[in-house]
């Protein structure tokens, strides 16, 4: 049974840093691809950024390129989200999620996604 447990949400003023963390555990991720999506109330999950296990691409929505990273750990089976020069309007509840058949062109769509985690509160105050 996959599992996903995000950690290191927390409220933070505009301009700061934080980093999320998503363990995986389950399986073996070879070839898997992990994004990090986030919802805010009232608005659809939007995509933030996916990484392939392993060294693979990664990909990042404009609003967050150049201020967010997304990283991996093969011997920890952990990604990572490096948040910096954070915005109110990135405040939201953000999810670690993973696709067992990363299909060409389909990081974006959360519909792509096995497995979700429970999401972890990203509170960013001006």
């Amino acid at each position: 049974q996959v599992q996903l447990v995000e950690s290191g949400g927390g409220l933070v003023q505009a301009g700061a840093s934080l980093s999320l963390s998503c363990a995986a555990s389950g399986r073996t991720f070879s070839n898997w691809r992990m994004g990090w999506f986030r919802q805010a109330p009232g608005k659809e999950r939007e995509f933030v950024a996916s990484i392939r296990w392993s060294g693979g691409s990664t990909y990042y929505a404009d609003s967050v390129e150049g201020r967010f990273t997304i990283s991996e750990d093969n011997a920890k089976n952990t990604v990572y989200l490096q948040m910096n020069s954070l915005k109110p309007e990135d405040t939201a509840v953000y999810y670690c999620a993973a696709d067992k058949d990363a299909r060409y062109g389909t990081s974006r769509w959360p519909s792509s996604y096995d497995y979700w985690g429970q999401g972890t509160q990203v509170t960013v105050s001006s």
